[in-house]
């Protein structure tokens, strides 16, 4: 017996050694990949990265960096199975991520949870709420909030204490969004904590919670951790919920005469009768509510940031920026003055004009993406890719990573400037979102703000780049549906406080000065600094080190 059993375990022995020798080294054989060990795959490679420079940098540049050592090939395979479920494909040529992108048999619509025909039914209801000439009835809700910020802006310039910028972005986003999504008041700007709402400390908290995250482990690995996450969830899936029945009630109530029904509350119970709403029409409010907070504050919460960082540190371009604001608002940098020209009805106008400030929140959104893109190619599905050199990749089985921060940084798109912060190469396609406006072409105003950004740096500054190279909101039928949204209110926060403050760097990216204590530039015309601020993960990409001293400029 005992022999039988010994024969038995050594050919299960044989037998799984070569389905292991098959997964590592044969399945994905087709794909550029780095020599993977037989037990660990390319689990070395991601130790090299990490104990090689900040341990809490992005992935996505570790990534960048993989795919470098491999010579930046299109596509090429990372395995570090069993410590995630599948092998992926990292993506960091744009003409392949478009393939994955746009609608195919294997990807309808894209990926996100909802179903394809879900999906559909609840792009076509929110679009109403995003549409351009609809965005620009927000515009006395953005300028309300945005006069918040100001306040608390100028309250940090009057004590010269240091910030932490993030924590101000964020409530300014979320008091905006809010605003937006659900039609109330949050409230979330208030700068004594005990004076927050229960809602706000609740989300706070749950945010804070991943940050240092040691990534997306198994819950087991972290288990208080997610513990907590989870309680907080449901103490915030009860709070909406209750604001959700509270606001029916009071538009059940209320006049509707020649009310627009736009936010997205409004859409999401668009044809219930009922007075009570139903359960599964409050859970599905709910989560919709909840994904449009989040993702409708952070991306512009964290573009703000790099703003203001880059802004900070890059004369020229807030020179420019100026430039261009007086141009557009008139020489008088006082907010209510530009408050009152944008409330007019023709407010929309002087934003479109902004051409520059455009290029300035393009290239942030280039440079620091907040997210990228994941997919799940099934198996049997022989879903492949051509690479621009016309090589067939089968990707089946596989997970798929568009990397935004290798492609958009890709020097065989970008040039020799592709890591360094140039708006001028966006001067004359400044269009920020997918959807095309009434915005084309290059006006009198980006004319004049051209001639003001002197001494760009060398480079294709001015070449026209491909649509797919540039893709922070990703691409195709799913794409962000909130891109605009973003767009218009990062131009107004910029028209607004541009001219009035200077921001200073504190911590990680502060300035290198000289002997005398002035700051000193560099050959691409930016103030040196001590220590470039990364890109760190919390839940998505974000500057690493927020924190600045305010001051006001010296022309207010």
């Amino acid at each position: 017996m005992l022999p039988l059993i010994l024969l038995g375990a050594g050919l299960l022995a044989v037998f799984l050694y070569n389905r292991l020798r098959y997964h590592r080294f044969q399945q994905y054989a087709s794909l550029p990949q780095r020599p993977p060990s037989l037990l660990w795959g390319n689990m070395k490679e991601v130790q090299e990265w990490a104990t090689n420079g900040e341990p809490d940098r992005h992935p996505d540049l570790g990534f960048k960096w993989m795919g470098e050592r491999l010579g930046s090939p299109p596509v090429w395979l990372l395995d570090i199975r069993p410590f995630a479920p599948f092998a992926t494909a990292v993506i960091q040529n744009h003409e392949v991520a478009d393939q994955i992108a746009k609608g195919s048999k294997t990807f309808p619509y894209s990926t996100p949870r909802t179903s394809n025909e879900e999906w559909k039914a609840l792009r076509k209801r929110f679009n109403p709420g995003f549409a351009p000439q609809h965005l620009l009835t927000l515009l006395p809700t953005i300028l309300d909030k945005s006069f918040r910020f100001l306040e608390n802006l100028d309250q940090y310039a009057r004590s010269g204490e240091i910030v932490r910028m993030d924590k101000l972005t964020t409530a300014l986003t979320f008091d905006i969004i809010g605003a937006v999504t659900m039609d109330i008041d949050l409230d979330a700007q208030q700068l004594d904590q005990s004076r927050r709402s229960d809602f706000m400390n609740l989300y706070s908290e749950m945010l804070a919670s991943f940050t240092n995250d040691p990534g997306r482990l198994p819950w087991w690995m972290t288990p208080r951790r997610n513990l907590r996450r989870r309680a907080i969830g449901r103490a915030i899936d009860r709070q909406l919920e209750a604001m959700i029945r509270s606001k029916s009630t009071t538009l059940r109530h209320a006049e509707q005469g020649d009310r627009v029904q736009r936010s997205v509350f409004d859409l999401c119970v668009q044809g219930t009768e009922s007075s009570d709403l139903p359960a599964d029409v409050v859970t599905s409010t709910r989560d919709n509510v909840k994904t449009f907070l989040f993702a409708g504050h952070d991306t512009l919460s964290t573009l703000l940031l790099w703003i203001f960082y880059e802004l900070s540190r890059t004369p020229r371009v807030l020179k420019a920026v100026r430039a261009e604001l007086d141009d557009i608002f008139g020489p008088d940098p006082d907010p209510e003055v530009v408050r009152a020209q944008l409330a007019a009805p023709k407010g929309g106008n002087l934003i479109r004009r902004m051409t520059y400030a455009s290029a300035v929140i393009k290239e942030c959104l280039r440079l620091y993406p907040p997210a990228s893109a994941m997919r799940g190619v099934p198996k049997g599905s022989n879903f492949s890719v051509r690479t621009p050199q016309g090589q067939e990749l089968c990707l089946d089985g596989l997970a798929v990573y568009i990397n935004h921060y290798a492609i958009q940084r890709d020097p065989g798109v970008y040039g020799p400037t592709a890591n360094d912060f140039v708006p001028e190469r966006w001067l004359g396609d400044t269009e920020t979102s997918n959807a095309k406006t009434e915005d084309g072409g290059i006006g009198e105003s980006e004319k004049k703000t051209t001639a003001a950004a002197a001494a760009v740096p060398n480079g294709n500054e001015h070449r026209k780049f491909p649509a797919a190279a540039w893709r922070p909101f990703e691409r195709g039928p799913r794409d962000c549906i909130g891109q605009e949204l973003a767009n218009v209110e990062a131009r107004v926060i910029m028209a607004l406080v541009a001219r009035r403050y200077d921001f200073v760097k504190t911590g990680l990216g502060e300035l290198d000065l000289d002997e005398k204590g002035l700051p000193v530039l560099n050959d691409k015309n930016q103030y040196k600094v001590k220590q470039d601020v990364y890109c760190t993960i919390q839940i998505t990409s974000r500057p690493k080190d927020s924190t600045m001293r305010v001051k006001m400029a010296s022309t207010v």
